[in-house]
């Protein structure tokens, strides 16, 4: 799932994508934040179920405060806004739900091959919501109240460092081989 503001080098970007993995690794969600074409601010965590076994509620709340990720009813991720640093915040995004080939960058740099044999690959959603700005309008009341200034209390802050603890595979603020001028500003703010 994806929101994007489109393809440009200038993109806005808000991503919850799940990565190939070898037949018996448990399947890793990638979620990632791109700002005015700033991006590579990835946290990945090893889902702890089987995501195709069952369906599963995929929860991105994005607020002019922070942007808040969610698997079933446990926060994961939070993504917070900083005055001085580019935040999603000026475009209208669209909202992209798909299957899409990234063989190289998501499949351990290409070394585990798609297996084209399984194809059809299929996808199926249910329940469906969301609620929204309209670009260039107002927020619609529902909006205001459960979303609009939604931030993180205690008990989900737990969630989330425990998501860290046991599932984190990849945190971009602990990659200097990534970032060798030095890691994003945000990093040492957290």
């Amino acid at each position: 799932m994806q929101l994007s503001s489109g393809d440009g080098d200038g993109r806005d970007e808000i991503d919850m994508e799940f990565m190939g993995n070898s037949s018996g690794q448990p399947v890793v969600l990638n979620t990632n934040v791109w700002a005015s074409g700033d991006g590579k601010k990835e946290h990945q965590f090893d889902l702890w179920f089987d995501p195709s076994a069952d369906y599963h509620t995929y929860t991105i709340i994005w607020n002019p405060t922070n942007i808040l990720f969610k698997v079933d009813d446990l926060f994961i991720r939070s993504f917070k806004r900083y005055a001085d640093l580019p935040y999603p915040s000026s475009r209208p995004m669209t909202l992209h739900a798909t299957l899409w080939d990234g063989s190289y960058w998501a499949t351990e740099k290409g070394r585990v091959g798609i297996d084209w044999s399984d194809a059809p690959f299929v996808v199926s959603y249910r329940s469906y919501y969301a609620s929204a700005c309209v670009s260039g309008g107002a927020c619609r009341a529902a909006g205001s109240g459960g979303w609009m200034n939604r931030q993180l209390d205690s008990a989900e802050w737990g969630t989330v460092r425990w998501a860290e603890r046991n599932f984190m595979r990849y945190n971009y603020c602990q990659d200097g081989w990534r970032f060798p001028q030095g890691l994003p500003a945000e990093c040492a703010r957290h």
